[in-house]
């Protein structure tokens, strides 16, 4: 399968739920959705089409949070990215994909912990990077984070 057959097989399955497809290059594809249908996507390109999940990332976009699940098709070592915008920024949720592939539960951990996002399922969204005394409810990696005052008698 090659990098057109394989979004010609998401768009054709998921039909209006394909928002938008970007080419970047002959081995780069961005697939734009609902948030809500994250999980049938993920699950369909994982599953049934045999992709490799490699990582999530999140952006800070001026019009939400953006979050991609970067997949492989190692055999023809194209990468597809799933992209949703979480346009509420001051409660951003989207499912968990780690359902779908238990690999997804470090980095769900990670991006929640630098950009507040909540992986709606995801069981353990505990700290991972940060330090202990970190205050509730600031972000690091989003655009409005202002360096927080630490109490430095502790250091």
């Amino acid at each position: 399968m090659n990098i057109d057959e394989a979004l010609k097989s998401i768009t054709d399955h998921f039909g209006s739920r394909v928002l938008k497809v970007s080419r970047r290059s002959v081995k780069r594809a961005y697939i734009d959705i609902y948030p809500k249908d994250v999980v049938d996507i993920v699950r369909y390109m994982f599953k049934d089409m045999a992709f490799r999940f490699n990582i999530a990332s999140a952006v800070d976009d001026f019009d939400g949070l953006e979050i991609l699940y970067h997949f492989s098709y190692d055999t023809s070592g194209f990468v597809i990215s799933v992209r949703a915008l979480l346009k509420d920024k001051s409660d951003p949720h989207i499912d968990t994909i780690t359902e779908v592939t238990r690999s997804a539960w470090w980095i769900e951990r990670e991006i929640h912990e630098l950009f507040g996002i909540e992986f709606d399922g995801n069981k353990d969204l505990r700290p991972l990077l940060l330090p202990d005394d970190w205050p509730s409810g600031v972000y690091p990696l989003r655009k409005n984070f202002v360096v927080p005052k630490r109490d430095s008698r502790k250091e």
